[in-house]
């Protein structure tokens, strides 16, 4: 029973075998054969040359190109962002030069200021140099300590003079009470009304301010 169940299913596979075999066959050869034929093209068919050109792609125009559009009006914009940029970069510049200059003139105005104040004090010391030079006698002003007075004297004009100071020198000129401090007035047909005729406490200038006014007597 066992060897009748054994043939049986070997001849069933045998069977599946062959036609499969026979399938893989017959389309193998379709394919072979419908490889083998050619198709010839023999017809051909007239077009006009004008509608030949026609049917051929003609050139967009740049204006309908896509995104050419959009393009531009974002290259408008960055221009007028840069023109912008460019006139709040001059603002800044002539601003910060403003402030440069201001800044400039303001220091000076303040170093002026505490030049002043501290020159002013010693103006006191010249005046005791000069009063000291006045009571040294004519025959002892060769004598070295005398002359060793007189050359620091000097020294320190020129070391004022150095920074800016001057003395005014008004005797003869007009009273101007801007530079001048009239504390007397004499009768002197010599001398032409208000024409200072002594300077009794020198004046000094400290570049084009008045370091300190001049006290003079003013004829009438």
């Amino acid at each position: 029973m066992a060897e009748t169940k054994k043939k049986s299913s070997s001849k069933k596979v045998n069977t599946e075998k062959k036609a499969a075999e026979t399938i893989v066959g017959d389309a193998t050869a379709e394919i072979k054969q419908t490889s083998e034929e050619t198709v010839e093209v023999t017809d051909t068919v007239d077009i006009p040359e004008e509608q030949a050109e026609a049917a051929k792609p003609q050139p967009v125009a740049k204006e309908n190109r896509r995104g050419s559009k959009a393009l531009r009006e974002e290259n408008e914009m960055l221009k007028e962002r840069l023109k912008d940029a460019e006139e709040k970069y001059k603002r800044l510049l002539a601003e910060c030069e403003n402030i440069r200059q201001r800044n400039e003139k303001e220091s000076a105005k303040l170093y002026d200021i505490g030049a002043k104040e501290v020159l002013a004090n010693l103006l006191p010391v010249v005046d005791n140099f000069e009063r000291a030079m006045a009571a040294i006698p004519e025959e002892d002003k060769d004598r070295p300590f005398e002359s060793g007075v007189a050359n620091i004297y000097k020294q320190f004009l020129v070391s004022l003079e150095g920074v800016g100071v001057t003395p005014m020198n008004c005797v003869g000129e007009q009273f101007d009470p801007t530079f001048h401090n009239a504390v007397m007035h004499v009768e002197d047909e010599s001398m032409e009304e208000n024409v200072i005729v002594e300077e009794m406490q020198k004046g000094y200038m400290y570049k084009e301010q008045v370091l300190r006014f001049s006290m003079v007597k003013v004829a009438n």
